[in-house]
């Protein structure tokens, strides 16, 4: 596994750069626009050259890159306004990625809010066709983030991303698992038997072909709580050893795995420390 993490864009994106080399991240995930608001300014031409030509002389050949999608996003929701707004916030975050030479968009597909969870993956999937279309033949994916099921989320199971893969029909698509929210959901991936199902089921009723990412999380919370709450990796309920199963799966050799894990008590980044401590786990 390509072992990277979610790096701040604060001064320029460019500087995600400088603290991929301070944390020794061989991947890189950013946000390209504000995960909390609706607005988001347009890009700049001298700011996207600068991320370019330092992205392509960090490292030979070039680490992968993904962007992370607002929060505020909402594609399974029946309000018309939000879902409206949604699409249109989707579609400005993959145009951004392109734009930038990054190549998946990770998205939480959203919550059924005002209709049944069924109703809501087909919203999603609509949303997903629409955008699709929209990009045309642009190269950037969009992945769907496998969520911890809190409320009335979608996509907090493999049969749920299997439906809106299925309804969606694009070649634009993919799937980003985390493992807090594996975790979370009620799959246990964390030991020997647990992990081999786990995989089978998904290879199964998605496909591994469709697997383009990881999110490496430890967990505060325990197996199915439904809570999407991360841990440093090594100091949650999930703990270090079974993360060695995936650090070392030839399968996701070739695939980004992105930390997304709090701050350390002394309020300093975690990201170096965990990506230290995940590749201890590699066979030798």
């Amino acid at each position: 596994m390509i072992l990277g993490a979610h790096e701040s864009v604060a001064g320029g994106y460019h500087r995600a750069f400088e603290h991929a080399t301070r944390d020794k991240a061989d991947a890189i995930q950013l946000w390209t626009r504000s995960s909390r608001q609706w607005a988001a300014r347009a890009l700049e031409a001298d700011a996207v050259d600068l991320f370019r030509r330092t992205h392509t002389e960090y490292k030979k050949p070039k680490i992968p890159l993904a962007a992370h999608a607002s929060y505020l996003i909402n594609l399974a929701t029946a309000n018309e306004a939000i879902y409206e707004r949604s699409t249109a916030a989707m579609l400005d975050e993959c145009e951004r990625a392109e734009t930038l030479g990054v190549d998946h968009v990770v998205i939480h597909p959203g919550a059924a809010t005002g209709c049944d969870v069924p109703t809501g993956i087909r919203r999603a999937a609509e949303a997903f066709r629409k955008i699709s279309h929209q990009l045309g033949k642009k190269r950037v994916r969009i992945l769907i983030e496998l969520t911890a099921g809190q409320g009335s989320s979608v996509g907090c199971s493999f049969e749920q991303i299997a439906e809106m893969l299925e309804q969606t029909g694009e070649k634009r698509m993919g799937v980003c698992l985390d493992t807090q929210h594996l975790w979370a959901s009620g799959i246990d991936w964390t030991t020997p038997s647990g992990y081999k199902k786990t995989f089978d089921d998904f290879d199964r009723m998605i496909g591994i072909k469709h697997l383009r990412a990881f999110h490496l999380n430890d967990s505060k919370k325990t197996l199915g709580s439904r809570v999407d709450r991360h841990a440093v990796i090594g100091e949650g309920m999930i703990g270090l050893k079974p993360f060695a199963r995936l650090v070392n799966d030839p399968r996701f050799a070739d695939l980004p795995g992105f930390l997304e894990t709090p701050p350390l008590a002394n309020g300093d980044d975690s990201f170096a420390l965990g990506l230290k401590r995940l590749r201890s786990l590699r066979s030798r």
